[in-house]
């Protein structure tokens, strides 16, 4: 059991890693050329659309799964072994930190402001672009980061 809780904890990290990079190398950029229009309408679609069970359980289970590969007894496991997910688990839980504070808000601000007298799109661009952007910027190494460290973890 305590195998297969640490490969859905590296299973699911990766796949939100890949997700948050793919936005940060691919999508960004793309929608960075989009005009002020164009681009608070991808995403406030974007953001209707990723928020689904699927994607909520990566989300939620990459600090689940190793949260449970470390409440599992298991005899021989190496304190390094131990300590490489705790460590992976702070970093993703750094990111939710982040995601949540950050990004989370920003995304609501958008929809909030959808059919709005203020509903210009160079204002609502500028409140969100960048800002959004910088917390993405925070979020991918950390997430990242604690997938090096499952996958260091799983091979200890």
């Amino acid at each position: 059991m305590p195998t297969l809780l640490l490969a859905l904890a590296v299973g699911c990290t990766g796949l939100y890693a890949g997700f948050m990079l793919i936005f940060l190398t691919g999508i960004m950029p793309a929608l960075a050329r989009l005009t002020d229009a164009e681009f608070v309408h991808a995403m406030r679609r974007i953001n209707e659309y990723v928020p689904k069970p699927l994607f909520l359980v990566v989300f939620l289970g990459i600090v689940v799964f190793p949260v449970a590969a470390l409440l599992v007894p298991v005899d021989g496991r190496s304190d390094t072994q131990k300590w490489l997910i705790v460590a992976g688990l702070v970093c993703v839980l750094l990111n939710h930190l982040v995601t949540v504070a950050g990004n989370i808000p920003l995304n609501n601000a958008l929809a909030d402001s959808e059919g709005g007298a203020g509903d210009d799109p160079a204002a609502v661009r500028a409140a969100f672009e960048r800002r959004w952007n910088a917390f993405h910027r925070i979020r991918t190494p950390l997430v990242t980061a604690g997938f090096g460290l499952l996958i260091a973890a799983s091979l200890t």
